[in-house]
């Protein structure tokens, strides 16, 4: 059996909306991927420890760039 592509999904910096990831990864859960959801409010240092601890092929930031 192959292996499943392993996508780690991540939120940085102090935006606490998470509804968009959530529904990509979901979306990327129902595409046959493992998905990995780090939550709200990571660091990039937490990020990528995370990413190396989990052995992801993919790294997705969710980011809101709004005005606040």
């Amino acid at each position: 059996m192959e292996r499943k592509i392993r996508v780690l999904v991540a939120k940085p910096g102090l935006d606490g909306h998470d509804r968009g990831a959530k529904v990509v990864a979901s979306a990327l859960r129902d595409a046959g991927m493992e998905v990995i959801y780090t939550g709200l409010r990571q660091t990039p240092e937490m990020i990528v420890e995370a990413s190396i601890q989990e052995d992801v092929d993919v790294v997705a930031l969710s980011i809101l760039s709004g005005a606040h």
